[in-house]
């Protein structure tokens, strides 16, 4: 949704006989932050990121409650 910042990337399709669909990625760009919502991928969306030069000042890993946050090296919110 570009008008709001809300990105989803999601896993639809089918795994033989099994149906597949969920949320692989969901990011919110919040006051000039990246906001990690969720992250299913196994390197890392933040370490995607830092590896393209965003600073870890600009992440929030969103998933993680208020109180974790400020023990990691990214942004608290």
């Amino acid at each position: 949704d570009l008008e709001n910042d809300h990105y989803q990337i999601f896993s639809v399709g089918w795994e033989e006989h099994r149906r597949v669909y969920g949320c692989l990625i969901h990011i919110d760009i919040i006051n000039d932050k990246i906001w990690i919502q969720y992250d299913g991928t196994e390197y890392g969306v933040a370490n995607e990121l830092t590896d393209v030069g965003i600073p870890k000042y600009d992440i929030v890993l969103a998933f993680h409650t208020p109180f974790m946050r400020q023990y990691s090296d990214f942004a608290v919110g």
